[in-house]
């Protein structure tokens, strides 16, 4: 998997970083499992700085998106329940909220964002039902 650093994007570089990987799990490029690159190797060849690879890292294990195994390496984590659907639910709704708000504000109908919507779910792994 490539990641890429924008030095010109007004976006930290931590959180450039740490989107494109939660975006690489969400689309199904980087499957559970799968090995990352070490802080060492990445910031190397992203040429950044490798507390900030080590940063992105912890925060996105913290999420429960990666596990770090001593001496092993990075890897992403197997699809996680360790929030309550209920908890999984209320995070979502406030997501949700956020971007029909600025939808909205942006002057799109309601058509328009069903229509968008719809486009983008075709992009994503989504998790069959157990």
């Amino acid at each position: 998997m490539d990641f890429h650093i924008d030095a010109a994007s007004r976006l930290p570089i931590y959180r450039q970083l740490a989107e494109q990987i939660r975006s690489a799990i969400a689309r199904g490029r980087l499957q559970a499992s799968s090995r990352l690159p070490s802080v060492r190797d990445l910031s190397r060849r992203l040429v950044i700085n490798p507390n900030t690879v080590a940063r992105v890292y912890t925060e996105l294990e913290r999420e429960g998106l990666l596990v770090m195994r001593h001496g092993l390496g990075v890897f992403v984590a197997p699809p996680g329940t360790e929030l309550t659907k209920r908890a999984r639910r209320e995070r979502l709704l406030v997501l949700l909220d956020g971007f029909f708000t600025e939808a909205v504000l942006l002057g799109f109908t309601a058509d328009e964002v069903r229509e968008l919507v719809q486009e983008r779910t075709a992009q994503f792994q989504w998790q069959t039902e157990a």
